[in-house]
């Protein structure tokens, strides 16, 4: 009975890929074609089974880019680029669709080279190689304690694990910001939650903002970009 659970679990499971293969085929093939909205379809319903693949979500930002919806687009990007920062594809997509609003993926006045090298590991791979540093370090540092082996490789892992440790730091400060995309044509960024409080600027599709506060569906939002900062109505952003 065990064997027979396990030929069907392994049959199911053959069936599902070759369905999920299928239907990614099928995705290319309405993109090729044209029928965005159709491929797109497929590519959300490809998530549901890989929520953390970032080509999934690569591929889904081109539908949204060719019908136009930029914001959408960037959103999808951006949570490609957060899982695969090194891929050159989803960065140039990234960079281009934040463009099209007017912003940049490489911060004002920083090398673009010094942005691929801050970005050069996913936030996860950082974690997992301060981590790895950090056993290693300590195992070795037992080893030289007891009798004084490997004292110039302790010495060099403290190295490496001071700077995986400062980069960690730095690369968490920006994780743990809530960040979104104005995805509505037009948004108006008022200085306060509500549509009584005057309109500082409109902001097009497809600018990005840190998330703040949150009240009676509206988002206190800084546009760092712009240096702005007031509140936009929940519905015009798509949270990232």
């Amino acid at each position: 009975m065990k064997k027979l659970f396990a030929v069907l679990g392994l049959l199911a499971a053959l069936a599902a890929g070759s369905f999920a293969q299928e239907a990614a085929s099928q995705a290319e093939q309405y993109y090729s074609q044209g029928k965005f909205s159709a491929a797109l379809d497929l590519y959300e319903d490809e998530l549901k089974n890989a929520p953390n693949n970032p080509y999934v979500y690569y591929n889904i930002g081109n539908c949204y880019f060719k019908m136009g919806s930029m914001g959408l687009a960037v959103a999808n990007y951006y949570r490609a680029f957060r899982l695969a920062p090194r891929d050159g594809d989803i960065r140039h997509n990234l960079n281009l669709a934040m463009e099209s609003a007017g912003e940049h993926l490489v911060p004002g006045g920083m090398p673009e080279v010094l942005h691929k090298l801050f970005f050069l590991l996913s936030y996860n791979e950082l974690k997992g190689l301060a981590m790895l540093c950090l056993g290693a370090f300590s195992l070795l540092l037992c080893i030289w304690i007891i009798n004084r082996r490997f004292g110039k490789t302790v010495w060099a892992l403290l190295a490496a694990l001071i700077i995986c440790g400062g980069w960690l730091y730095l690369r968490r400060g920006q994780e743990m910001q809530v960040l979104a995309v104005v995805a509505s044509p037009t948004a108006e960024l008022r200085s306060g939650p509500g549509t009584n409080f005057p309109a500082s600027a409109n902001l097009t599709h497809g600018h990005l903002v840190i998330l703040k506060d949150s009240r009676n569906h509206w988002e206190e939002v800084i546009v760092k970009s712009q240096g702005l900062q007031g509140w936009i109505k929940s519905e015009s952003l798509e949270k990232i």
